[in-house]
């Protein structure tokens, strides 16, 4: 016999970790957090089936949800998302919506407009315009994106490192630091390390506390890449801006970001002095809850 009671659920699905939210009125019933393995947004048939078998599993047995929201990793285009959307509607037969999981930071923080931002293992920014169009900024990967992000400042350190070796000088603490976490003997062996990752955000990523160490030890390198990433995670809400965003208010996440006061400092400072009137805020509720709060509005 199938339950009655109108079930909103939300859904974070991030890089490693999915989290899966279901209320009944103002009452939780289900708290899920499950890994991410499998996930396909490029694929909305296999994102579909990714989504409705996660709902399957994750709500008691004849629960169905009466209303859906999906922040998903990787969706980065509002045709990607409807696509993933429509196919969602079509095996669960309840209204849904999908957007990127950065989208999920500002109806978390009980925000209607503003600016999501996330600098965890990448970084991107995202906001609407006042039509209600997306804009998405940032979020390129390792490789060619991602100032601010713990991959992109371990590739950025790497860069200072190359340049003071070029230039003739003792390695410092920074170097000591990406040598010891890359497992090499020398700042010239960096190269090969960094190009032999097979998930380079991941690889890449979980060597940026070398960067942090390296600057509390007090490597001006590591502190000029931290102020450099600092500036670029508040240049994605300046672009944002430049395109017509309300920037007002800019919710932060990001377990690099959050985690770390020097960058969030550094980004803090440098948004000051290029956007006087924006509220930087960081996020201090679980994401999943944005999502929640964008399925209750579609019932």
């Amino acid at each position: 016999m199938q339950d009655s009671t109108p079930y909103a659920v939300g859904i974070d699905v991030g890089g490693t970790k999915t989290h899966l939210r279901a209320v009944a009125g103002d009452e939780d019933v289900v708290d899920h957090v499950r890994g991410s393995a499998g996930w396909r947004p490029h694929d909305p048939g296999a994102a579909a089936d990714w989504l409705a078998a996660l709902v399957a599993d994750a709500l008691p047995p004849h629960v169905r949800p009466s209303a859906l929201a999906v922040g998903g990793h990787a969706c980065e285009t509002p045709r990607q998302c409807a696509g993933i959307r429509a196919a969602l509607q079509e095996r669960l037969g309840v209204p849904a919506l999908v957007v990127g999981d950065a989208e999920l930071l500002v109806p978390a923080a009980g925000l209607d407009k503003g600016v999501g931002l996330v600098a965890g293992t990448g970084s991107v920014a995202v906001g609407r315009l006042p039509d209600g169009a997306a804009v998405q900024v940032g979020g390129w990967g390792a490789v060619l994106g991602d100032e601010g992000g713990a991959a992109g400042l371990v590739r950025e350190a790497a860069r200072a490192v190359w340049a003071a070796h070029d230039r003739g000088e003792e390695p410092d603490a920074l170097a000591a630091g990406l040598v010891a976490a890359f497992g090499v003997a020398e700042v010239p062996a960096l190269g090969a390390a960094l190009e032999a990752a097979t998930d380079v955000s991941a690889e890449w990523g979980r060597r940026s506390p070398a960067v942090f160490d390296a600057a509390e030890a007090g490597s001006p390198l590591a502190r000029a890449v931290i102020a450099d990433g600092g500036r670029a995670l508040a240049g994605l809400v300046v672009r944002l801006a430049a395109r017509g965003v309300p920037v007002d208010d800019v919710v932060v996440a990001g377990g690099t970001v959050l985690a770390q006061p020097a960058l969030y400092e550094a980004f803090t400072s440098a948004l000051a002095e290029s956007l006087p009137g924006a509220r930087p805020q960081p996020l201090r509720v679980p994401p999943v809850e944005g999502a929640l709060a964008l399925a209750r509005s579609l019932r």
